[in-house]
């Protein structure tokens, strides 16, 4: 794996997950059920966390949902789901952390946007009273900023210091430096209420690729404190995770960022664990962090007018990300296997020597055979119709030679 230097941070703790410096960089994800509904959230939140979400958040908007938080961790606790659960709280998170105890004290962190209570406005009670209750229950907080909801009277303010200059800077450099005023005053207001530096996390969200480089780059510059990241409305498809993978992907490659989140809008239907997998994905294709083996497959060309390498490669990945769940417990670093499935002599020889098993399927007009590469060397040659059976048989028995002998001696 490659080594980035990480940001050196303080380090939280948010529900026995550590969050900063040396800790690894946790993916995390948000529900879009009614929180009200338990039985839809924890369905929700039990496949957001058999995905690999590592913190769920959900919504906390009004009575009814601060009053299901409480079960809801209960029933997962029930399941044998032990993810932390984060209550995101807008307006009137004051209210509903005060009137329920039980739900401040079952979440495992509170999330609070400045520009949506009292900081900057006449008092900030609001603000005061949820940290208050954090430091009762011992709950990290995260303070996010979103260029959507700013502080208002702070950014009113700066924009118009910023118009007396003699060179005045453009509205989105003031706007950019009022978000990161706005989280490092929120920061030291917690403080002063008595919130420890070790259970504070940061953020800054914006929805553009540039705003988010930039922005973050900023922050992490003058602060210690652990980082979340993460565009705000990322969008839908090939837009929300082409455009997550490049701007994390920049600042996670300078250390920057603690947790991250990918914020996609899933299709109608869609499948919400999706961005449990880019996120991962995008930590795993940087070298950061291995979730899951991976499998390297070539585009097609005019020499693989077959489409089974392709059925092949899509077969192999699938059952790679089945196994998981059963190989993490079992076997130590099988995340790490790398798997080749190519479609013809060009590359597959080649590039299956770079992997851990790789298998090179025949072209059009070339023999039909498959020659099978195990840690660089030709092991075996597959020919037909059970060739994906027969490498599945040797990928498992790989997996059971490399991997089970690492857990026994972890075990003594």
């Amino acid at each position: 794996m490659a080594q980035i230097q990480r940001r050196k941070t303080v380090t939280a703790t948010i529900g026995g997950v550590r969050v900063g410096s040396d800790a690894p960089v946790v993916v995390q994800s948000m529900t879009n059920t009614d929180t009200a509904d338990i039985p839809s959230t924890v369905k929700q939140v039990a496949a957001l966390a058999r995905a690999g979400s590592e913190l769920v958040r959900v919504t906390v908007n009004n009575e009814d949902a601060a009053a299901a938080v409480a079960p809801i961790v209960d029933e997962l606790d029930k399941q044998g789901i032990h993810v932390p659960i984060i209550g995101d709280f807008h307006y009137n998170g004051h209210l509903l952390l005060t009137k329920y105890p039980e739900c401040a004290r079952a979440l495992a962190k509170y999330r609070i946007n400045p520009g949506n209570v009292s900081v900057g406005r006449e008092n900030d009670d609001n603000f005061r009273t949820m940290i208050e209750v954090a430091v009762k229950n011992q709950k990290p907080v995260r303070i996010g900023v979103n260029w959507g909801s700013p502080d208002s009277a702070l950014l009113t303010k700066m924009m118009d210091e910023n118009s007396l200059l003699a060179e005045p800077k453009d509205a989105r450099e003031v706007t950019m430096e009022a978000m990161v005023v706005s989280a490092l005053n929120s920061a030291a207001l917690a403080e002063k209420y008595g919130l420890r530096a070790d259970q504070i996390i940061l953020s800054a969200k914006v929805s553009g690729v540039q705003d988010l480089i930039d922005v973050y780059r900023a922050l992490a510059a003058r602060c210690n404190y652990p980082l979340h990241l993460g565009l705000t409305e990322a969008g839908m498809g090939a837009k929300g995770i082409v455009a997550s993978a490049a701007a994390l992907g920049v600042v996670l490659q300078e250390g920057i960022g603690d947790t991250i989140r990918v914020s996609l809008t899933p299709a109608p239907g869609g499948d919400r664990t999706e961005e449990v997998r880019v996120g991962q994905q995008i930590l795993q294709s940087l070298g950061i962090r291995s979730f899951t083996p991976q499998v390297t497959a070539c585009p097609g060309c005019g020499r693989t007018t077959s489409t089974f390498f392709q059925e092949m490669a899509e077969q192999i990945q699938t059952y790679l990300r089945e196994q998981m769940p059963l190989w993490k417990d079992r076997y130590t670093g099988v995340e790490e296997m790398k798997v080749a499935v190519m479609g013809c002599i060009v590359n597959g020889p080649g590039e299956s020597k770079h992997a851990s098993l790789g298998i090179s399927l025949p072209g059009t007009f070339e023999e039909p055979k498959a020659p099978v590469y195990v840690d660089g060397r030709l092991f075996t040659t597959l020919k037909g119709d059970k060739i994906v059976a027969e490498f599945i048989d040797i990928l498992n028995e790989y997996v059971e030679s490399h991997y089970a002998a690492k857990v026994e001696v972890a075990a003594k």
